[in-house]
């Protein structure tokens, strides 16, 4: 039997840093909470060491902020902000469209048709945390099969940006027109039309962007 081996230093500031980003986008500590290393070090079962590192990388990715010595809160969800983040992110998703069109599969397919049919209950019945999770695994498709790291690593880091302003959007009893966007995005890929799906792509970007101009 193969000695089992510690967790890694690595693993555990990931941990750390996807607990804290889930649960700020969730709204389960709220934008202007104080949060504490120590606090959220128990709270996760972890040392305060990738709690501090997590913090650091959730402060340059916008989703904090912190002032040396004296506190570090959950940043506002400003506008201005999330507008920039999705004009970035959709520049990103065009991109792997575009180079994931021609490679992509019968399988890939079927994982964004299922997606978007979990997305579309999810949304009619409120549920908001489900709809966004089906959404990102939806568009994760393209970006997987474009191999671009570099896109994949920038959708990554600003997509959270949006993804708060659209859960309080969801609580607001707001509306969202993805459901049949994603349709057609699906039948421009099943058909191998890429700059159909680049363009329906822009559009799903776009209106996202739209949310920070309505608030």
């Amino acid at each position: 039997m193969e000695a089992i081996r510690p967790v890694g230093r690595t693993l555990l500031r990931d941990r750390a840093y996807e607990a804290i980003r889930d649960a700020i986008v969730a709204g389960e500590i709220e934008p202007g909470a104080v949060v504490r290393d120590a606090d959220l070090a128990e709270r996760l079962g972890l040392s305060r060491a990738p709690v501090r590192e997590a913090f650091s990388r959730l402060v340059d990715e916008g989703l904090l902020e912190s002032k040396p010595q004296s506190y570090t809160r959950v940043t506002p969800v400003v506008t201005a902000d999330v507008r920039d983040a999705a004009a970035v992110v959709g520049a990103m998703h065009e991109l792997a469209t575009r180079v994931a069109v021609p490679r992509l599969m019968a399988a890939d397919l079927e994982i964004m048709r299922t997606a978007n049919e979990r997305f579309a209950t999810a949304v009619a019945a409120g549920e908001v945390d489900l709809a966004l999770r089906a959404d990102d695994e939806l568009h994760d498709v393209l970006v997987r099969v474009s191999g671009n790291r570099a896109a994949a690593a920038t959708v990554a880091r600003y997509t959270p940006l949006i993804r708060r302003l659209e859960r309080r959007r969801f609580g607001e009893g707001g509306n969202c027109r993805s459901a049949g966007l994603h349709e057609r995005l699906i039948e421009a890929c099943a058909s191998g039309n890429t700059e159909a799906a680049v363009r329906v792509t822009a559009e799903i970007w776009h209106s996202l962007a739209d949310l920070a101009d309505d608030d």
